[in-house]
């Protein structure tokens, strides 16, 4: 089980950052906005707080305060029973919700006939236990001391944190952030006399930070005391030595609210062992810290850099942590990526070779160099983990793809990828439609083969399952070199077929774009020829020429267009252009005979210099296979971008090539 490892290895090399609350800059929204994110601590895990209380070293209340939503997360210490908690009493050991914390919680809710005073009895001896051990701390002993007191519900109603009616009771409507007033989660700061003879603001235990829930010290106290409680050993089938074990696995591996188990056991119900084993324990069992290590550093490491569409989640990491290409980024972001890493960390991309005129060729120039920054980075011993995973059902999680590569040659794949799909691609960036050479990336792509415009955009409507699908089924071939599935590129060309569909036209340029990317990497791999942006003009291809005829007939017509009065005006050749992949010969007729009048508006030089490209495209055609009415393959999108870009950019690379 080698991802059980290199997540073992991953929790130990970052021992550094246990504990510590970092935060993540991600597009929200309302914009960006921060997300917390930590490395917890062994018997550790994370909670959302309503409500934080003050207290002094001895026990007595200073204050009270609505947590704000942004400063939420909280780390508790946990047990093994209190972190998979479901209906049954199970108490925290230091912060837990009002039920668990208030003696006095009975007066001022309406419970009917459901007694709480059994959840604070196991909270409040829970505390008393670790207060009296040898491994208490000044936190515990404050807090034991406040609690012991049964006034928490009425010091917060006093402090205006908790509402009630006139008959004293909690009002049910009445919520802290999304929840009810009831159910509230509280933490603690402990307010201690400052020693001003410690470097406080320095100090990297956390030992003089009032929040509980960031003091270090705390955090390592109770580790102590918890594993002096771990007395019943039995074998561990990872490490193989007999060491306190975990039949019950910790929740919240994808986000905060996820149920689902990706180790799960449930061994003494509906004869899962029976016949094979004695017991539950003969069946399966994983050492309590190991199994806390890996799913905390997955837990992290998924908060860190992993990326989530509807149930599906996967992360991709470096053993070292090192920066890699981000597998479903396009071309242009990636560059950017490697750019920002190269002055932080890198010394450089190396010397761009120079390049002779060729579409594209900078562009290619400048990805190799970023990818070659991102190699010279990595050691050569370093790999490259990949995890995903989904649920079928709220509480198991499946693991649907395990894949460990070396990261010399996962970069080597990612290289691949953008290189045997390199074609124009469009994309908006900084305000405007921004065009670069290279391949969209995976929500682009998802977006291209199933979305549809609204309100200008392509978007597949919050239908995350679908993103999902199309991330699952192009992973393998972007990171494995696999093949990109048939149907996939099928239904890139059908949707680029079909312009009318489209009313902003840089949307169905976008979708062309893909389709042509996508094509291009069939026909390489499938049949072994290599096609470019740049035109080529010696190509006998049927499917490539009918599409430099539908770009010409294209072109034509566009330029006999008045700006201001056929600003959305679709031309003949985009609205049959479905029609035309179907039936090319037959279709083209009609398209020669619709262009003639448009080629009679144009100065006599253009027209001429229409009719002899219009000459030499036919001259390429074999006789049979232009009267031949078959549908046409993807290539005819590539014969019409190819020419299309050639009529826009010829005047251009003429100037260009005088001077």
């Amino acid at each position: 089980m080698s991802w059980f490892s290199e997540l073992y290895d991953l929790y130990e090399k970052n021992e550094e950052k246990i504990g510590r609350v970092e935060y993540k800059t991600r597009q929200g929204k309302k914009g960006p906005e921060q997300v917390p994110l930590v490395l917890l601590p062994i018997f550790h895990t994370t909670v959302a707080a309503q409500i934080t209380v003050d207290i002094d070293s001895e026990g007595n209340i200073l204050g009270a305060s609505r947590v704000p939503d942004e400063d939420k997360m909280t780390i508790i210490p946990v047990t093994e029973t209190s972190n998979s908690r479901t209906s049954d009493p199970k108490a925290h050991p230091f912060c837990d919700n009002l039920k668990y914390l208030a003696a006095d919680y009975a007066r001022y809710v309406k419970n009917g006939k459901k007694d709480f005073s059994k959840n604070h009895k196991l909270y409040i001896e829970g505390l008393k236990s670790w207060h009296l051990s040898e491994y208490t701390h000044p936190k515990v002993d404050a807090l034991y001391a406040y609690l012991s007191k049964g006034t928490l519900m009425a010091d917060l109603v006093e402090e205006g944190v908790l509402i009630t009616d006139e008959k004293g009771v909690l009002l049910e409507k009445a919520k802290i952030q999304i929840v009810s007033q009831a159910d509230a989660f509280v933490r603690f700061r402990i307010i201690e006399k400052a020693d001003l003879s410690q470097d406080i603001l320095n100090d990297p235990s956390g030992r003089y930070f009032s929040e509980c829930w960031l003091d270090g010290t705390l955090q390592k106290s109770y580790i102590k005391y918890h594993r002096s409680r771990l007395t019943q050993t039995d074998f561990c089938y990872l490490t193989g030595e007999n060491v306190p074990v975990s039949y019950l696995q910790p929740k919240k591996i994808r986000n905060e609210g996820d149920g689902a188990k990706l180790i799960s056991s449930n061994d003494n119900k509906n004869y899962t062992f029976r016949g094979r084993f004695s017991d539950k324990t003969e069946a399966f069992a994983i050492g309590y810290e190991v199994s806390q290590k890996v799913h905390n550093a997955l837990k992290w490491i998924i908060r860190k850099q992993g990326y989530s569409w509807g149930g599906l989640c996967i992360v991709i990491w470096e053993s070292n942590l090192k920066p890699i290409p981000d597998w479903g980024a396009d071309t242009d972001k990636i560059e950017e990526a490697c750019q920002e890493a190269q002055e932080s960390e890198y010394e450089g991309w190396g010397e761009e070779e120079e390049q002779e005129y060729e579409t594209g060729a900078a562009a290619a120039a400048r990805f190799k160099a970023a990818m070659r920054g991102y190699g010279e980075n990595l050691k050569t011993d370093s790999k490259v983990m990949i995890l995903a995973f989904d649920a079928a059902t709220t509480g198991r999680l499946a693991m649907v793809e395990n894949k460990e590569f070396a990261a010399s040659r996962y970069v080597d794949n990612i290289k691949y990828w953008h290189d045997s799909c390199r074609w124009l691609q469009s994309k908006y960036k900084n305000g405007h439609n921004f065009r670069y050479f290279g391949m969209a990336g995976v929500k682009d792509i998802a977006e291209a083969l199933y979305g549809t415009e609204q309100k200008g955009i392509i978007s597949l409507g919050g239908n995350t399952r679908m993103y999902a699908e199309v991330c699952k089924r192009l992973l393998p071939c972007i990171s494995e070199r696999r093949r990109v599935p048939r149907d996939i590129v099928n239904a890139a060309v059908q949707k680029a077929s079909s312009p009318v569909s489209y009313d902003n036209r840089y949307n169905w340029e976008k979708v062309l774009s893909i389709a042509c990317a996508l094509v291009k990497k069939q026909k390489m791999e499938v049949e072994k020829e290599e096609w470019k942006v740049s035109l080529n003009e010696e190509s006998r291809n049927r499917d490539y020429l009918y599409g430099r005829l539908l770009a010409m007939a294209d072109r034509i017509e566009y330029r006999t267009f008045d700006r201001d009065e056929d600003g959305k005006r679709v031309t003949n050749a985009k609205r049959y252009m479905n029609a035309f992949a179907q039936h090319p010969y037959q279709t083209w007729k009609v398209l020669e005979e619709r262009i003639q009048p448009y080629l009679q508006k144009l100065d006599i030089k253009e027209r001429n210099s229409y009719n002899k490209t219009l000459d030499e495209i036919y001259e390429l055609f074999d006789e049979k296979e232009f009267t031949n009415n078959d549908r046409l393959e993807g290539l005819y999108l590539l014969g019409y971008h190819s020419q299309s870009y050639e009529l826009k950019y010829r005047p251009k690379k003429a100037e260009e090539e005088k001077e």
